[in-house]
């Protein structure tokens, strides 16, 4: 797996940059940064960044442009930023009201929902001169998949927060219980099965935590290859079609699931179970198995499960296997977030956006982000790194709105954060042992299929499968259709606008227009 380039990569800004800074720069609150060569003041722009929720550190700032964090970092970078949150649902009324800032951070692709087709009309300018040119460390760091992923015929438009490794979901396991079982982790789907029988004879009330939609509950259908995700296409014969058109692997997983509901192995009621719940019952400590994010998955639940079974032990496995020797879950895409740089900025001001963005790949913007300052959130002796981590919930609030002034990053995790501690480290671990060898790769499209907004019953929505087939697989699974009749949804979804979808899915891939191949980065 690569590493995350971004945390180690040494500053190369050799030329006159709006981010000159020198190497003890972000390390003390005093540290001033550097002045531009051709010194005119700081460079001011406006920026703007994506949020999901209404009720974070960042809203509760009566002037974002004068938060601590943000004033830090106009020192650091000698600008001079005019900070904004928008809320993703917001993004609609910001367009109507033509109120771009000059840097538009979001969620989605340049032709994504989100956008509401500002790229297309020209609202946002190409970037591939500007970055190649200002900031060739940020251009050589990110992967391909996620440049591609932000091109707009054959442009680049976007500066992503990007993955290295798109493998993101791991296997939990308690390991107390399985010491208690006498058995070893499970390898296949078989000693998955023989695992949760165990575990119910010890009386854990949920052996696998489910939830509804078969989100974050997916370890079946990965071991059989057969997620019915977004970018879970795959060719079958001169066709490109999604992977639960393999009707063999399909009916295996759902026996396999309706064994775990007939043997109560899941909860009775998984399919109306929420993220809240299913949070709830791992976090008190009733599951003995589930799926999770690993980068801050494996220390969330060590410290929730641990307050309420001080014996618990909780581990990242590889998941279960399958057949074909498959397991895991499906590769996130190499975009996390992207920034979009205003038609109107002129190219001074972009070549200094530009600089700004490459500063944010060097060592003293990895430091900042990821552990504050010197003295005040951490220490240095004899070369050893000791990190004041958050004690309460509105300190990692705060921690989270630093990291999130961090533009063009790896996203895959936070290293500099996760080796202070033993349960970080354990992540590190995991990540390099386990996920760099698991994950589900598929053929995704970018921009979007246009069928897909053709037949909303039928379009996946990233890591939800469409409610057409999610509707058949919770009845089979509950025994209300016979699993035997799968070519029967194969068929039903060809005539409900499948066939379209699988069309424009083939002539794509054959054109090679705006296809992603997904696969995990070792």
């Amino acid at each position: 797996m690569k590493k995350a380039v971004g945390l180690v990569m040494a500053s190369v800004l050799a030329v006159g940059s709006i981010a000159g800074c020198s190497s003890g720069a972000g390390t003390k609150e005093t540290d001033k940064g550097s002045a531009p060569a051709a010194s005119k003041g700081p460079l001011k722009f406006s920026i703007s960044f994506p949020t999901t929720t209404g009720d974070g550190y960042g809203q509760k700032q009566p002037d974002l442009s004068k938060e601590k964090w943000v004033q830090r970092l106009n020192k650091l970078t000698n600008t001079e930023l005019d900070v904004r949150l928008i809320q993703r649902e917001k993004m609609s009324v910001l367009f109507a009201g033509n109120d771009i800032p000059d840097v538009l951070g979001s969620l989605d692709l340049p032709t994504g929902k989100d956008m509401a087709g500002s790229v297309e009309a020209g609202v946002f300018q190409p970037l591939d001169d500007l970055i190649k040119q200002y900031a060739p460390t940020l251009y050589k760091n990110v992967p391909k998949a996620a440049w591609d992923s932000v091109t707009y015929n054959g442009k680049i438009y976007g500066i992503p927060d990007y993955l290295t490794n798109p493998s993101r979901r791991a296997t939990y396991i308690r390991t107390d219980l399985l010491q208690k079982t006498g058995l070893q982790a499970p390898k296949t789907i078989d000693d998955f099965l023989n695992v949760m029988r165990a575990f119910k004879k010890l009386g854990v009330e949920n052996p696998y935590q489910m939830r509804e939609n078969f989100k974050y509950a997916d370890t079946v259908l990965g071991a059989f290859d057969v997620l019915p995700y977004k970018d879970q296409f795959e060719k079958q014969g001169d066709q490109i079609v999604p992977k639960f058109f393999d009707v063999e692997n399909m009916q295996k997983a759902l026996q396999t699931m309706k064994t775990m509901y007939d043997e109560g192995l899941i909860p009775k009621d998984f399919a109306t179970i929420s993220s809240t719940d299913y949070s709830k019952n791992i976090n008190a400590g009733k599951a003995g198995m589930w799926s999770a994010n690993l980068s801050g998955g494996l220390s969330g639940f060590r410290t929730n499960i641990t307050a309420v079974d001080p014996n618990a032990k909780i581990d990242a496995i590889p998941s279960p296997t399958g057949p074909e020797g498959k397991g895991g879950y499906f590769m996130y895409s190499p975009m996390v977030r992207t920034f979009y740089i205003n038609k109107s900025v002129d190219k001074e001001k972009a070549i200094g956006i530009m600089k700004y963005f490459e500063w944010m790949q060097t060592d003293d913007a990895a430091k900042f982000f990821s552990l504050g300052v010197e003295g005040e959130n951490y220490t240095v002796k004899d070369g050893k790194i000791s990190y004041k981590a958050p004690a309460n919930k509105d300190e990692k609030d705060e921690e989270g709105w630093r990291s999130t002034l961090w533009v063009g990053q790896d996203s895959t995790y936070n290293k500099l954060q996760l080796e202070q501690s033993k349960d970080g480290q354990d992540t590190l671990k995991a990540f390099e042992t386990i996920l760099s060898k698991e994950g589900l790769g598929g053929i995704g499209y970018y921009p979007d299929l246009k069928a897909f907004s053709k037949y909303p019953d039928l379009t996946p929505q990233g890591d939800t499968g469409p409610k057409l087939i999610i509707d058949h697989m919770v009845k089979m699974v509950y025994g209300k259709e016979p699993i035997t009749d799968w070519p029967k949804v194969i068929e039903e979804y060809k005539q409900k606008g499948g066939n379209d979808i699988i069309k424009e899915a083939t002539e794509r891939y054959n054109k090679k227009d705006g296809v992603s191949i997904f696969s995990n980065q070792k």
